[in-house]
């Protein structure tokens, strides 16, 4: 008896298959590239999506040495917001948006100044500027009308492989929240009345479900691109990061996980209806009905450090398979080198603009105080740290309130299997720290959530027991004090040059913008 759990990020897409004890019997991984035709877009490939499912669930199932028949369960997760057009046979109509995507700033200035940002915030307890799927389609509508005209139902990624595994168009409670805008987030439905004011036709969107809910059994069509059984049950789904937390044991109210993926974010699973204005929040997996996740996000995490790999790390990376050196492992050797502060190195890390607190569409990266003595490790330190000061700006505002936060900080996916970026957040934060030993991530969450879903698993309990955390950190006060003092610095770095990023984009677009519907760009 097996159940296998997918999930596709910013970056890539992986899935797994895990036995009822919990056992990871295989795991597969893909990237996929992030395309950029435009200043502030960020795409992806829609039609890679069910393709790469096709050779993951292959590759997983050969790997685990198992047949299709014993596979019980499927649930799928993706990174959010992002947003799949599909016409009526289900085949994308653009390419997708994926989380990255700020185009829609006109959009987000005629809600602000037509329906007002606290009704949005009073309807969706979210915020306009996270660029959620209704302003997306917003800009769809006014930008691209003949592309509007075909679509047939707009999902997110993980809806959009749900639909191609079952034949059925859905979307998931803690999903439905990266809508945005109409989707009243208490009472789990889409607001009709707002929904004619903007602009959208309510049969363009899914039916919502809750996350353990069994959605639909696998078609013929997708049994045999996928190997897969006719008829396997799949479950509704989850957001990426509520899979990871999920997998890694937060069931518990007060409980925080942190990942350093492309976008780096931690979240606090809480059952009271008390939202902040500057963070992110949705229902979480374990009763989606009744609980939820206040979720505080820098756009760009793990991003960061595969943007230098990438530009500055060619010849290492070029060179991984005759050496057997994993580029990533050389750039924190580099990292560690360098003390605490980046002798006098400060980034802000807004490549793609930034969410929360400041919810900064135009903010781009800066790099201040770079000297002649400063080399590749103090770039990458000084980023390393910029990611840690941007989760603590929210941190901060979140244990103000005096909200329950159960700690050690459980660090989860991507960048945190770094030492050296687990000791900066340990420092910074001024809180204890562990690291999820199991490294399988997001899709693990969602094979438990499929066992739920079916009943081979009683709750979600299973998943607390089956985690061991690691590598415990205290944090270093002498560190945490250096921190401070350049954290008080990256703050007045920002305000010292927001007002510039309106001026910076208003000259990309007036020098540099591509054509659109220009491929532009590809970030593998």
């Amino acid at each position: 008896m097996y159940l296998l759990g997918i999930d596709y990020g910013t970056g890539g897409a992986k899935a797994t298959i895990i036995d009822a004890a919990g056992t990871v019997r295989s795991y597969a991984f893909e990237e996929y590239p992030i395309l950029t035709p435009r200043p502030g877009w960020s795409e992806h490939d829609a039609r890679l999506y069910w393709e790469i499912a096709c050779r993951l669930i292959r590759r997983a199932i050969r790997d685990a040495d198992i047949t299709a028949k014993e596979i019980k369960g499927v649930a799928v997760s993706s990174a959010l917001p992002s947003l799949v057009m599909v016409d009526r046979r289900h085949e994308p109509v653009h390419n997708a948006y994926n989380l990255m995507d700020k185009r829609a700033t006109a959009q987000v200035q005629w809600l602000k100044d037509h329906i007002g940002e606290d009704r949005v915030f009073e309807i969706s307890k979210n915020r306009l500027d996270d660029h959620p799927s209704l302003v997306n389609l917003m800009w769809e509508k006014a930008n691209r009308p003949e592309g509007f005209r075909k679509i047939h139902k707009a999902l997110t990624i993980d809806g959009f492989l749900t639909l191609k595994l079952t034949g059925r168009p859905t979307c998931h409670y803690s999903g439905a929240a990266f809508y945005g805008v109409a989707y009243n987030l208490l009472a789990r439905q889409f607001e009709r009345d707002l929904l004619e004011r903007i602009g959208i036709p309510g049969g363009l969107l899914p039916e919502v479900h809750r996350c353990e809910e069994i959605v639909g059994g696998v078609t013929r069509d997708a049994a045999e691109a996928t190997g897969l059984t006719p008829g396997t049950p799949v479950a509704a789904g989850q957001v990426d990061c509520n899979a990871g937390w999920v997998g890694a044991g937060a069931i518990e109210e007060g409980d925080i996980q942190m990942n350093l993926g492309t976008c780096g974010n931690f979240g606090i699973v809480h059952r009271d209806t008390q939202f902040h204005d500057t963070m992110i929040a949705f229902a979480y997996t374990t009763d989606s009905e009744n609980t939820y996740i206040t979720v505080p996000t820098t756009t760009t995490g793990g991003q960061l450090l595969r943007y230098m790999r990438d530009n500055f790390y060619q010849a290492e990376l070029a060179s991984e398979a005759a050496t057997g050196r994993d580029t990533y492992d050389l750039m924190n050797a580099e990292a560690n080198e360098v003390p605490p502060g980046a002798e006098g190195l400060v980034v802000l890390p807004f490549l793609m603009g930034e969410r929360t607190p400041i919810w900064d569409v135009y903010a781009r990266g800066t790099i201040f105080g770079l000297s002649m003595h400063h080399t590749r490790g103090h770039v990458i330190r000084a980023m390393m740290e910029s990611v840690a000061y941007a989760l603590y700006d929210s941190f901060r505002i979140v244990r103000a309130t005096g909200r329950r936060i159960n700690t050690p900080i459980v660090l989860n996916e991507g960048g945190a299997k770094s030492p050296q970026w687990r000791r900066i957040i340990t420092d910074v934060f001024n809180v204890p720290t562990v690291l999820v030993e199991r490294r399988t991530g997001a899709p693990y969450g969602d094979a438990i959530l499929a066992g739920v879903a079916t009943g081979i698993f009683p709750d979600f309990s299973v998943a607390r027991a089956w985690t061991r955390y690691v590598d415990p950190m205290e944090p270093d006060p002498k560190n945490h004090a250096i921190y401070m003092e350049y954290f008080d610095l990256y703050k007045r770095l920002y305000e010292h040059v927001k007002g510039d990023y309106r001026a910076l984009a208003a000259l990309r677009e007036k020098y540099h913008a591509a054509p659109a519907g220009g491929q532009g760009r590809s970030e593998v």
